[in-house]
């Protein structure tokens, strides 16, 4: 089945919570998952690993990624690589919108 093409604002899709991660799924297949995520300032997420390739790209605010124990400043423009099973984790130093792609 073919997927049809569409567009979505994601500067109107952005809310931020009082406390916490808003996330939405934009597009999902069976090969990859589009999400963008809404990050309340303080918000950690602990270090984790996916079983899936993933790239962070940074739309909005400030905050830190780390991957492989190595600190990366997230600001909008930056675009992170991630391969599956990459220790990561991120702090949200100001409110942070991110679009996550993961793909097999």
């Amino acid at each position: 089945m073919k997927q049809e093409g569409f567009y979505k604002d994601l500067n109107k899709l952005m809310e931020f919570p009082k406390e916490g991660i808003f996330s939405t799924v934009l597009a999902k297949a069976d090969n990859y998952s589009y999400t963008l995520m809404c990050l309340s300032a303080g918000t950690e997420i602990d270090e984790h690993t996916s079983t899936k390739d993933g790239v962070v790209q940074v739309l909005k605010g400030k905050g830190i990624f780390t991957l492989f124990g190595k600190d990366i400043e997230m600001k909008p423009g930056v675009f992170i690589f991630m391969p599956k099973d990459a220790p990561h984790l991120l702090k949200a130093e100001e409110d942070l919108a991110i679009l996550l792609l993961l793909t097999k």
